[in-house]
């Protein structure tokens, strides 16, 4: 991604400041408690083939087993990473999907089937289709490969970039976000599962407003809420149906090096947020109502609440100044790789 603006010269003392009481800020932010459910708890990514984490998805058939996946990978390979030990228990091997482009999501159906967004475009919009590519999720924990259906994907108002890909766990719909640096991104809609085709193109209807740079979404396992987060902020939005949204607040989303992903626990009591880069940290925060009618986020405001810092209002104005003290607090010379 293109570096971010430098600091402004004779500001350096003050943006330390600034962003080391940002990170005492969001290092105090409620923290996940241990219950003993598998999978609940943050873990560190040990495998070091694993250096750029971008998705993340809990598995249904093994519990405490998280998939994942680089964006950009020698082949079309999928993790499965065990959260009590941090480390890879399988590595899938996707047939029959060619080569990927930028691989930046990773969701569960209502089928069991794991779906894997070829979405990202670090051309910044250029490529006239993207790929999303559909296989069961194994039963067995082993090294293998396993055919993958390929979906070819286009939306009604041309190419752009992508990070953010759903799968609603009722319906089965595709759900993917486009990424936009201003906050002011869409939500699209895939056709109904049954006319998904791997033999013509599936175009993608824009449905709703994303206040947001989102980089990665997920929903909960009722169905009910949509998390999307960002390099600095989340929002959590009420599912309405049919691509209809309503924003509930902002999520308490950790500082991390490059937060690329972020997936809802198999219970739905906590967000899991991952980041890219070696060794990389899963970090959960806890989520009131994800799994029960209605749900709520615990750390929501108000609709309409702007201070998620980066999303809705506030986020043109603040954008340059939280990426500024993130460069000045890490002493970064580049914090994104890709567009």
């Amino acid at each position: 991604m293109r570096s971010l603006p430098s600091v402004v010269p004779g500001a350096a003392t003050a943006a330390v400041a600034v962003s080391t009481a940002l990170a005492l800020t969001v290092l105090t932010a409620p923290a996940a408690h241990a219950d003993g459910g598998k999978g609940n708890d943050g873990f560190s990514i040990k495998d070091p083939r694993i250096t750029e984490s971008s998705g993340l998805v809990a598995s249904r058939a093994h519990p405490g087993v998280y998939w994942t996946h680089n964006d950009q990978d020698k082949g079309a390979f999928l993790y499965a990473v065990d959260s009590a030990t941090g480390k890879t228990v399988a590595t899938i091997t996707m047939t029959g999907v060619g080569r990927p482009r930028d691989v930046e999501a990773i969701s569960m159906g209502p089928d069991g089937d794991l779906y894997v967004g070829d979405i990202g475009d670090n051309l910044g919009g250029k490529w006239s289709f993207v790929w999303i590519y559909k296989l069961p999720e194994p039963k067995q924990l082993k090294d293998q490969s396993i055919r993958a259906k390929q979906y070819v994907v286009k939306y009604s108002d041309g190419p752009r970039d992508a990070e953010s890909m759903m799968v609603h766990p009722k319906t089965g719909r595709v759900y993917i976000v486009d990424k936009k640096e201003d906050g002011e991104a869409s939500l699209y809609q895939g056709p109904p599962p049954a006319r998904m085709s791997t033999s013509r193109t599936n175009v993608f209807e824009r449905v709703a407003d994303v206040d947001l740079w989102a980089t990665d979404g997920a929903f909960s396992p009722n169905g009910k809420q949509l998390a999307l987060r960002g390099y600095f902020g989340g929002v959590s939005y009420r599912w309405e149906g049919d691509g209809k949204i309503k924003r509930e607040g902002r999520l308490s989303v950790p500082l991390q090096r490059q937060g690329e992903s972020v997936t809802y626990s198999p219970d739905g009591t906590r967000l899991m947020f991952g980041t890219e880069g070696q060794e990389s940290d899963v970090e959960p925060r806890d989520v009131e109502g994800a799994g029960a009618p209605g749900g709520s986020s615990s750390t929501g405001g108000a609709d309409g609440d702007d201070g998620d810092g980066l999303g809705g209002g506030g986020y043109k104005s603040g954008v340059l100044v939280v990426a500024a003290v993130v460069l000045a607090f890490f002493g970064l010379k580049r914090v994104f790789r890709k567009s």
